[in-house]
């Protein structure tokens, strides 16, 4: 809720100065897919790989952010919804302090993705689809939220019990299921190589 009591700060350093202190841009690559496509294991991979470089990088991680900043939310469409927001504000934060996000979340409404971009900067953000399908996600089951979801343990549960939304244009496109998490690695890089350069 915004306030009339309230007047953003400006501050000497900006976002630009921050990226010169680094030697590289900052962004967001946004991972989505059903649970069990291997967002997580990526995220840690291409963030692994970053730090390798010296690129000043950070997962926020779906489960991860439950546990604090948003323990406070269901798995309601609404709740949802304000999940995602709130990783999106969290997200522009970071990419303001000149640091590349790596962001794991199902994020299974398309609607929702595209105010994340919008929040962040759409020069800014990489949608990165996990394209595994629901049936492998479902056999790796490495969690057991499948068999809960079926059993009605779990509600509102993405690709069982309510709609994942696949993205339309999404920057990147990978599938876990046809390559090793090694060489979907490499392909991700390569793909984000250009966006880590000072213009």
């Amino acid at each position: 809720m915004n306030s009339n009591n309230i007047t953003k700060q400006v501050f000497t350093i900006q976002k630009s100065d921050r990226r010169r202190q680094k030697k590289h841009t900052s962004f967001v690559i946004w991972l989505t897919g059903y649970s069990g496509a291997g967002k997580s294991t990526l995220a840690n991979g291409i963030d692994r790989r970053l730090f390798e470089k010296n690129i000043h990088s950070y997962v926020l991680d779906g489960d991860n952010v439950r546990h604090g900043l948003n323990g406070d939310l269901q798995f309601s469409d609404a709740d949802r919804k304000e999940n995602i927001r709130r990783v999106g504000e969290v997200s522009k934060l970071f990419v303001d302090a000149g640091i590349v996000i790596i962001a794991a979340f199902i994020s299974p409404f398309r609607e929702d993705r595209d105010e994340v971009r919008k929040i962040i900067s759409p020069d800014r953000f990489i949608e990165l689809f996990v394209d595994t399908s629901v049936q492998e996600c479902e056999r790796r089951d490495t969690k057991g939220l499948y068999q809960k979801a079926r059993n009605g343990e779990v509600k509102n549960f993405p690709g069982i019990s309510t709609e994942f939304e696949r993205p339309l244009n999404a920057e990147i496109t990978v599938n876990t299921e046809n390559q090793t998490v090694e060489e979907t690695i490499d392909y991700i890089m390569t793909q984000i190589e250009s966006h880590l350069e000072i213009k």
